[in-house]
C-alpha cells in the first residue's frame, strides 16, 4: 500500500510539474535561450492591429487565455466590429513559428504568413499565404479542394488532415529555413516546399496569389489571423528568427 501510494504521489508531482511546464501564452527558460518571442500574452492584444488600420476590433476578445474573434453579429464575411490582425511587428529572413487554434463547429478561419500591408492590398488575402484554420465539415461530401484545414489556400493540400475534434485545440509548427517552408500540425508533416522550385512557382502563379509579392518572391512581412465571420481561438503564439 505504501508503494502505491508513493507512486500515485510521484504521478501527481509529475503531472503538476508538465502542467506548470506547459502554462498558457509563456516562454520556459529553454525556449528564452533559444530566441523565442510571445506575439500574445493572454493579457491583451498588444502587439496586434486590424488589417489596414491601427486599432483592433471590439470583437477581438480575450477568453481564458486565448485571443478570440466573436461574432455575435456579421457583416458580409467579417464579424461586425473585427477585421483581420496582423502583427504590428514586420518580421524577414529564416523564422519558427508556433500557434495553437481551436474552432467551433463550422468555423472559417486562417493564419497567414508573409502579409505585405500596403493600400494596393484591400484584402489580407490579396498578400498573404493562408494556412487554413477550419471545421472541415464545412466540405463534407464536396470534392477535394485546396480549402480544408492545414492546407495553403489555393496552393498547396496537406499531406495528411490529423485534426482534433471541433472544440479542442489543434498545434501548427511552421519552419522557414533555407528557402525551405515546412509545416506540422498536430505532429503530423503536412507542408513541404522548396519556395525557389519551379513546382512552387507554379503553384503561386497559378493561384489566388498570382499578383502577390509573393509572386516576387518577396518572403518577409507580417502575420496575419483571419475573421472571416466565425467564431475562432488562438493561443500560445510565438516566433523566433533563425
Amino acid at each position: 500500500m505504501l508503494i502505491k501510494i508513493s507512486t500515485i504521489g510521484i504521478l501527481i508531482w509529475l503531472a503538476l510539474t508538465d502542467l506548470q511546464a506547459q502554462a498558457l501564452n509563456t516562454l520556459t527558460p529553454q525556449e528564452k535561450k533559444e530566441g523565442w518571442k510571445l506575439l500574445f500574452t493572454g493579457q491583451n492584444v498588444e502587439g496586434w492591429h486590424t488589417y489596414g488600420t491601427k486599432t483592433v476590433g471590439a470583437s477581438w476578445k480575450i477568453d481564458q487565455g486565448a485571443l478570440k474573434l466573436d461574432v455575435p453579429n456579421r457583416v458580409g464575411n467579417k464579424a461586425s466590429d473585427g477585421g483581420d490582425l496582423v502583427t504590428d511587428a514586420v518580421f524577414s529572413g529564416d523564422f519558427e513559428f508556433k500557434v495553437e487554434w481551436k474552432v467551433e463547429r463550422f468555423t472559417n478561419s486562417g493564419i497567414f504568413l508573409f502579409v505585405q500591408e500596403a493600400p494596393q492590398y484591400k484584402n489580407i488575402f490579396d498578400t498573404g499565404l493562408e494556412l487554413q484554420v477550419l471545421d472541415d465539415a464545412i466540405y463534407e461530401g464536396a470534392a477535394e479542394n485546396k480549402h480544408r484545414a492545414g492546407d495553403f489556400f489555393s496552393v498547396a493540400n496537406a499531406r495528411v488532415r490529423e485534426l482534433q475534434p471541433v472544440g479542442s485545440w489543434n498545434k501548427v509548427h511552421v519552419i522557414f529555413k533555407n528557402n525551405k517552408l515546412s509545416v506540422s500540425l498536430n505532429g503530423f508533416s503536412i507542408q513541404e516546399h522548396d519556395v525557389t522550385s519551379s513546382d512552387w512557382k507554379q503553384r503561386i502563379s497559378t493561384s489566388k496569389l498570382k499578383d502577390s509579392p509573393l509572386s516576387k518572391g518577396r518572403l518577409s512581412g507580417r502575420i496575419g489571423l483571419q475573421d472571416w465571420g466565425s467564431s475562432v481561438w488562438f493561443r500560445n503564439i510565438k516566433f523566433r528568427s533563425l
